[in-house]
């Protein structure tokens, strides 16, 4: 078996995995660029049921995000999968069919009951090895970022084209493919990637939440998410303020992510190499803060809006890319897939607070008021982000291991505990696994597989 690469099974899951997670993110997304004009010829359209139109997938993500990760342990994942996407298909033709802003909310709604993000990643790493599992998680990754891109560009050209029914219909579609490729392209899995590693733990959950880097992280990704969305309710209209057709908005969304992305990297690979993480991403918040004040204070000039949406969108998609890093490092071992299981409830909470929030304040004091709303949280992240502990660099692993009994796990445990380049270890008896956070510098992964193997 090939262990420097993908091998053929792994290479199939992860791009047909990406694509249904990507196609399924599209058509949430692609209602975020347009919605704010095109929803107004709707039945009791308002400010604030513009935002929960946005913003209303969130709850129900947040909710359900955990027990569909649960339901897929005892189901399958495929069944939850398509269970989720034919939810979601339903949620989708709902709001197709709308002549009101209540219907569409609903709609929404019912998308976000189809979360079947968690389940996606499981199945994502049944299909793959250990060694083998990060890039295959990478390319989910990469996809994501992708669909949000496709999605601001798809919006406008769609809409203008056929209204925002078609834009739903089409949002169907996607899901109908997604079905299509987990029933025939996905892989069929054998094996179940070890519980900790991907899939939430309820009775884990309530004292991660009171983890102080992790809380800190939680806060930012809701505020984060709250943020951008709050941004859609408020900014189309800005646009075609300043003369700019809404089927025209693609052409600033498209350079401004590519423009974004560019720049984006650099700062990655610096940090990364120079060891500065905490550094530019304190420095990411404050760029996010700025860009949103220069909204708020210069919204009139066209130019002006572009600059500030791409400096906003450099510190989104460093943050973005990087703090599901930051939370593989500092969630304890065993524990990863109960603390991505919070960390992704409120990501989808902090978007429906946002659409929530945004179009109550812009129903009060106007489109520009949002932006200063989301700059003043982000400060207040930005005071919590200083005082995170820097992230001790290590990898978490997990193995399979034959205990003997009882007290032969113990014994591993306190010989995993005097080994060098363990940063962290926790051995689960029951499920015979166990999971490590190692220091690759420091680890001999050969020593380290032989006293597993005894």
């Amino acid at each position: 078996m090939n262990v420097t690469g993908l091998n053929s099974i792994e290479k199939r899951a992860s791009l047909s995995l990406a694509t249904v997670f990507g196609m399924r993110m599209i058509g949430l997304f692609m209602i975020l660029p347009v919605f704010a004009i095109y929803g107004v010829g709707l039945e009791g359209y308002s400010p604030i049921w513009l935002g929960l139109a946005i913003g209303a997938y969130g709850f129900t993500q947040a909710l359900l995000q955990i027990p569909m990760g649960i339901l897929s342990d005892k189901f399958g994942r495929k069944p939850v999968i398509i269970s989720g996407l034919i939810i979601f298909c339903l949620g989708s033709i709902i709001a197709a069919v709308a002549d009101s802003v209540y219907m569409v909310v609903i709609g929404r709604a019912i998308q976000g009951m189809g979360a079947i993000a968690s389940a996606t990643l499981a199945l994502a790493a049944d299909l793959s090895r250990e060694e083998q599992r990060p890039k295959v998680m990478a390319t989910i990754g990469m996809f994501i970022g992708l669909s949000f891109a496709a999605a601001m560009v798809l919006g406008p050209l769609v809409a203008a084209s056929y209204g925002l029914s078609g834009l739903f219909f089409l949002t169907a579609i996607f899901a109908f493919v997604g079905i299509f490729i987990v029933l025939f392209i996905v892989p069929n899995s054998i094996n179940t990637a070890p519980k900790g590693d991907l899939v939430a733990a309820p009775k884990r959950v309530k004292q991660l939440i009171k983890d102080g880097n992790l809380f800190r992280l939680n806060l930012g990704v809701f505020i984060l998410h709250l943020a951008l969305t709050a941004m859609f309710v408020s900014l189309p209209i800005m646009l075609t303020k300043t003369g700019f057709a809404i089927g025209e908005h693609w052409r600033l969304y498209l350079p401004v992510l590519l423009i974004s992305f560019a720049l984006m990297v650099p700062f990655m690979i610096w940090a990364i190499k120079k060891q500065k993480e905490k550094l530019v991403f304190c420095g990411a918040i404050i760029l996010l803060a700025l860009s949103l004040l220069l909204l708020w204070l210069k919204h009139d000039s066209f130019y002006v809006i572009f600059t500030a949406v791409m400096l906003f969108f450099v510190a989104f998609n460093y943050l973005e890319a990087t703090m599901p890093s930051t939370l593989s490092k500092i969630a304890p071992a065993g524990d990863k897939g109960s603390a991505m299981g919070v960390y992704s409830s409120s990501q989808f909470f902090g978007a429906f607070v946002g659409g929530l929030a945004g179009g109550a304040i812009q129903s009060a004091f106007g489109l520009a008021s949002v932006f200063l709303f989301s700059a003043l949280l982000i400060l207040v992240w930005y005071v919590f982000a200083l005082s995170m502990k820097e992230v001790k660099r290590s990898k978490s692993i997990s193995f399979s291991v034959n205990f003997n009994d009882e007290q032969h796990a113990k014994l591993l445990a306190d010989k995993l505990a005097d080994m060098a380049g363990i940063v962290e270890s926790t051995i689960v008896y029951s499920e015979s696994v166990a999971y490590l956070k190692i220091d690759e510098k420091q680890i001999d992964m050969d020593k380290l597989r032989a006293l597993l193997a005894n």
